[in-house]
């Protein structure tokens, strides 16, 4: 048995370790993958070569590269049994909040708050296609991957078409206290997520989870709504909103290309 030990720069939160998870699912060499995101560390078990696996992690554009190679007797590894469990709690937590974000978005007029709905869709989407295609073959992965990849990038592309629509246009201000309270609520539930996922980890790693939360990519564009409405406010203009929409907006598209890169 070999370990080999990949950094992982972009490894943020436990959406991405499903990416490399789903990437990596179906290589029969691998014998074990051990993630720890808070150190942007992926340890893989594994007999034979490493090239298909290193080439795999690469493809995936999360900044991984090869640190270490070496033989290792352990053969025998923890499985988690609550695993799906788990991952059902994290998939219902950011379905809710796509929901309640993009509903509070429209009605509130804030292009950030639903821009950030899309980004726990996107979210939603990594958990659900690892669930629905438990036991299902890797061509109906990357099927279903291929749809929500394309789906999501058509969303965000009426998302910066509007935001567009609403720079040059005399639109009214969002509402700034909707902004702000909705987006709190959500960082609660990504706190509440990483929670849940890190709960499947060992006691070490759950007293990371700070870290991890101060790291992750969801709870910065929370912090950058709340800030967003902050301005709306103080400076009366909905530019604010916009920039942070389209900032997300980006990022959801980035996200996209993720996901169908798991359907090549």
């Amino acid at each position: 048995m070999n370990k080999t030990i990949f950094e992982i720069t972009k490894m943020d939160c436990p959406s991405e370790e499903n990416l490399i998870r789903m990437k990596l699912d179906g290589i029969p060499s691998i014998a074990n993958l051990d993630f720890d995101i808070p150190n942007r560390k992926l340890t893989v078990f594994h007999s034979g070569e490493i090239d298909q696996i290193e080439k795999s992690v690469i493809e995936l554009n999360l900044g991984g590269k090869k640190i270490s190679t070496e033989q290792t007797d352990q053969t025998e590894f923890k499985e988690n049994e609550n695993q799906k469990k788990l991952l059902w709690s994290v998939l219902a937590i950011n379905f809710a909040f796509f929901i309640i974000e993009m509903t509070t978005g429209i009605i509130s007029k804030s292009m950030g708050l639903v821009a950030d709905s899309l980004d726990m869709l996107a979210d939603s989407f990594v958990y659900g296609i690892s669930l629905f295609a438990v036991g299902g073959t890797v061509i109906k992965k990357k099927r279903i991957a291929k749809l929500a990849g394309y789906f999501q990038i058509i969303l965000a592309i009426i998302g910066f078409v509007e935001v567009l629509r609403r720079f040059f246009g005399n639109e009214k201000l969002p509402d700034f206290s909707t902004m702000i309270i909705v987006s709190i609520f959500a960082l609660i539930a990504n706190g509440i997520c990483l929670y849940i996922l890190q709960k499947s980890k060992s006691k070490e790693e759950v007293h990371m989870k700070a870290s991890m939360i101060f790291t992750s990519n969801d709870v910065i564009i929370n912090l950058g709504v709340i800030i967003a409405g902050i301005l709306v406010h103080y400076l009366s203009s909905n530019k604010p909103d916009l920039i942070i929409g389209t900032i997300v907006f980006a990022l959801v598209i980035q996200g996209a290309f993720r996901i169908l890169k798991l359907s090549k």
